[in-house]
């Protein structure tokens, strides 16, 4: 699977620029905290660790599994899968992975954020790595909405370029709460990420910017604007998930 999403890339021509892979433990476990802006970012996420030849395990929700392509695939590569409504076996399966020594990949916004900058985060990244005393590691992805994102059909484009940071351990004593360290998380996450973002090629003149954030200009909405947006299209989701599991007349 790994050899074919490189040679996807190549074939692609992505940009790539990974920055910070050295953050990246060679042995032991680590806890890999993401921004989310695309369809994509799991994929980049792993391919900063790949130079160390380490393997990252992700946690994605069920419905992915259940898909009867990419469930087979997951499943394959050992991921986890996150039942929403009871989340307790996804968390346990997680913290046993980092403490055999695995990288896990966390996206804690838990959706793609419309705003393409970090929305509030969930408390699991922390509580797993306060409970299996591994580090807390901010990674932040950057171009890969361009290609494929929610409420957008995918688009193939060709040599986009992509930007993978990796930033510095956030230190996990165990004697900070799990809220405490989701607020350092979130402040780390978005600093890296208005870096990233400031420092990526501007759209060319004439240039769709749907996709650039409003704080540098971009037509992308901002967080208070994307939120009634973002819930409306979850409880989309979970009135199509009733109405499939409605007995058949």
């Amino acid at each position: 699977m790994i050899r074919t999403v490189l040679g996807l890339f190549r074939v692609f021509d992505f940009k790539f620029t990974i920055d910070g892979e050295e953050n990246i433990p060679q042995l032991g476990g680590a806890v890999l905290a993401s921004n989310h802006v695309s369809y994509l970012d799991f994929t980049f996420v792993g391919l900063a660790a790949y130079p160390k030849r380490r393997y990252v395990r992700f946690m994605a929700k069920q419905a992915v599994f259940d898909n009867k392509v990419a469930g087979p695939l997951m499943r394959g590569m050992h991921h986890i899968p996150v039942d929403r409504s009871a989340g307790a076996a996804a968390y346990s399966s997680a913290v046993t992975a980092l403490r055999d020594g695995e990288l896990v990949g966390v996206f804690p916004e838990s959706t793609i954020s419309r705003a393409f900058v970090p929305r509030t985060l969930k408390t699991g990244a922390a509580r797993m790595a306060l409970e299996a005393e591994v580090p807390l590691i901010p990674v932040v992805v950057w171009g890969g909405q361009r290609i494929w994102t929610t409420g957008r059909k995918p688009k193939l484009r060709r040599h986009v370029p992509i930007v993978i940071t990796v930033g510095a351990p956030i230190e996990v004593t165990g004697e900070e709460s799990a809220a405490a360290l989701t607020a350092v998380l979130h402040d780390r996450l978005t600093k890296l990420a208005e870096e990233v973002q400031s420092a990526y090629p501007a759209p060319a003149p004439g240039e769709e910017t749907w996709w650039q954030p409003a704080f540098l200009g971009g037509t992308a909405p901002t967080l208070e604007a994307a939120a009634p947006i973002e819930a409306a299209a979850i409880e989309a989701r979970k009135n199509r998930k009733r109405r499939g599991r409605r007995p058949q007349a």
